[in-house]
């Protein structure tokens, strides 16, 4: 062996160790010439890590979708519930509304005679009693608690002013004093407007901002009841005149005094064109066409159920309309208005008639109607 070969074993023999201890190298896509040892570790696995961040969100996903799930069925639940308790609520409102017009109605019937009147006021006071029992008995949700005694107070006013009218008549049948009379009546009469406050404040408006707190989307509106449409119908003035007719009506029946109702002019609405018997008026015809009737009380007492007619001739057959005023006092002026006239006569002389009926007892009816000639226009 010569020394040349004891070089090549000494080369041979640190070559392997090299390659026995030296880091694996990269295989490269080339021709395999030399590159450095990887920085690099091995590689790990990504599609687990995936799988778990996937999973994660779904979880996450699912528990969102079933706490909206259960807000918008609580959500539908409370509004069902609240729509249920307001149809009931509606039924026994809606009935106070009727009596409220039966007395209304009541209390301006010609003629009206003292046991008549105390006999149909009696029992408009125990349908009343019977509604107030009714509403007592309706179980209104949790957060409509305090709004739903409102409710019940209201119809417990609307007794307690019926009761008191019905006391009152009866108390003072032998009396002559109509002034302090009808001074109590409209003082008992103020339970009844007290309960259309009660209703609409802290009932209807209340329960309508409860619900929407309370987050019951897509609820109704609380119901209304208005008891008392013609305030005018309860004052002190009004309660007097109902007084004196009803003991009147009492004592014989046949209408004593000065009685008249006359026709105290016609205007066009929305013009404000004020017709006139003896010259043409020329009206320009739209949807908002009406005629606003005045009527006055010319005679001195208090007339009731006063009809006024509004005709304008017509082929094949006449517009004919129809109002009545409930109560008009001595020297009083109210108005009716009529609308709705799609189908007038264009372009031809026509007139517009109108007359008020004779009140019982009246004996001058040389006022009471008047015919107006108009032309209708398109404008």
């Amino acid at each position: 062996m010569t020394a040349h070969d004891d070089d090549a074993l000494d080369f041979d023999f640190v070559d392997d160790e090299t390659r026995e201890t030296a880091p694996s190298r990269r295989r490269g896509s080339g021709d395999g010439g030399g590159r450095g040892p990887s920085r690099l570790g091995p590689q790990q696995p990504v599609t687990p890590l995936l799988r778990l961040v996937a999973l994660i969100a779904f979880s996450i996903l699912v528990v969102v979708l079933l706490v909206v799930w259960a807000d918008g069925c609580q959500s539908t639940k409370q509004r069902d519930a609240y729509n249920a308790y307001y149809e009931k609520v509606a039924v026994v409102g809606s009935g106070s509304v009727k009596i409220g017009k039966d007395l209304a109605t009541l209390l301006t019937t010609p003629g009206l005679k003292q046991a008549e009147l105390e006999q149909k006021l009696g029992g408009l006071v125990q349908q009343q009693q019977l509604g107030a029992k009714q509403s007592q008995e309706i179980d209104p949700p949790g957060p409509l608690t305090p709004s739903h005694e409102h409710a019940i107070e209201a119809l417990e006013l609307r007794v307690s002013g019926m009761q008191g009218l019905l006391d009152t008549f009866k108390a003072t049948a032998s009396s002559s004093d109509s002034a302090t009379a009808g001074q109590e009546l409209a003082a008992r009469a103020q339970r009844l407007e007290a309960s259309d406050v009660v209703w609409a404040d802290l009932f209807q408006a209340q329960a309508d901002l409860t619900a929407a707190a309370e987050g019951a989307d897509g609820a109704a509106a609380a119901p209304a009841s208005v008891f008392i449409t013609n305030v005018d119908l309860y004052t002190a003035r009004s309660m007097t005149a109902i007084w004196q007719r009803v003991h009147g009506a009492s004592t014989g029946g046949t209408p004593t005094g000065l009685h008249g109702s006359s026709l105290a002019g016609t205007t066009v609405t929305p013009s404000g064109q004020q017709l006139s018997p003896s010259t043409e008026t020329t009206i320009q015809v739209s949807t908002e066409l009406g005629f606003e009737v005045a009527v006055t009380n010319s005679g001195e007492n208090q007339e009731v159920q006063v009809e006024v007619t509004l005709t304008i001739p017509k082929q094949p057959a006449p517009i004919v309309k129809k109002a009545t005023i409930d109560l008009i006092d001595p020297g009083e002026t109210k108005t009716v208005v009529f609308k709705d006239f799609p189908e007038v006569p264009f372009g031809e002389k026509t007139t517009v008639q109108v007359s008020v009926k004779p009140v019982p007892g009246e004996s001058n009816t040389s006022n009471n109607s008047a015919e107006y000639p108009v032309i209708f226009s398109l404008g």
